[in-house]
């Protein structure tokens, strides 16, 4: 390993150390504010769906094959189906799509 690697995967460390600390640091009493639990409870919502929703359309190469797979896992989700279920008919949906418009 190089010292620069090294530097990197410290860095790397403290940063997630710092992220993980600081609210208990900051954050030593109960909080009371409605409008602060309610956007503590859905940040990692919003941080998973903004980090998740725009790769799934660059992850298919197709438009149409990430829109079959996205409109499938939406539907699936919406009734409740398990996660395995949902992703694994998902990828179908997008691999069915992509076939069929490639054929065209």
């Amino acid at each position: 390993m190089t010292v620069e690697l090294l530097i990197y995967i410290f860095v790397m460390a403290l940063t997630t150390y710092l992220i993980r600390m600081l609210p208990f640091t900051l954050f030593r009493k109960r909080i009371n504010s409605p409008f602060l639990k309610s956007f503590f409870h859905y940040i990692p919502y919003a941080v998973l769906g903004g980090m998740t929703i725009p790769w799934i359309f660059y992850s298919t190469g197709s438009l149409a094959g990430a829109a079959a797979g996205t409109v499938c896992a939406l539907i699936l989700s919406y009734f409740n189906r398990s996660l395995i279920v949902v992703a694994l008919s998902s990828c179908a949906a997008a691999y069915a799509a992509q076939l069929i418009f490639t054929l065209i």
